[in-house]
């Protein structure tokens, strides 16, 4: 069996997130744990990225789960909202790991991570809601790998 089978990544839009039912992604992280899902990959975006970080660490103690977060670049979070900015440093100090994929923004930088983040997974949980945008090239990816996609 592919070791990937028991990983999960998330990718979902950074704003237009208003629909984005958090019961649901806590069901479905939830779900996912108790089916033996141990290992969850986050982009650390704004938006759905830490909506589904916060998920995973709801939940992440009781089942032996891992968080990890797939950062794109050094100072990601450098243009983040204050609030989002302390989201985003409370999940980081509470995931299991970083993986950085670059030390300084470059143009292809979101690309890689988010490739990253297909190639080391075995389904895909996302919040698509536009057909243009890293989510949606995130998502015909993961199709093209035939990864398990679960749309929220």
């Amino acid at each position: 069996m592919n070791s990937t089978v028991k990983n999960c990544a998330f990718s979902g839009h950074r704003h237009s997130i208003g629909d984005l039912n958090l019961q649901l992604l806590d069901r479905v992280v939830l779900n996912l744990m108790k089916t033996g899902t141990k290992n969850f990959y986050c982009g650390m975006a704004v938006g759905f990225d830490l909506a589904a970080a916060e998920s995973v660490l709801k939940y992440k103690n009781e089942y032996g789960a891992r968080l990890f977060a797939c950062i794109p670049c050094n100072g990601q979070s450098d243009g983040y909202s204050a609030k989002n900015k302390q989201r985003y440093d409370c999940i980081l100090q509470s995931c299991d790991g970083e993986i950085v994929i670059s030390d300084e923004y470059h143009r292809g930088c979101m690309l890689a991570r988010d490739r990253f983040l297909i190639e080391n997974c075995g389904v895909l949980v996302c919040f698509l809601r536009k057909e243009k945008g890293g989510t949606y090239y995130t998502v015909n990816y993961a199709r093209q790998k035939n990864i398990k996609i679960i749309e929220l």
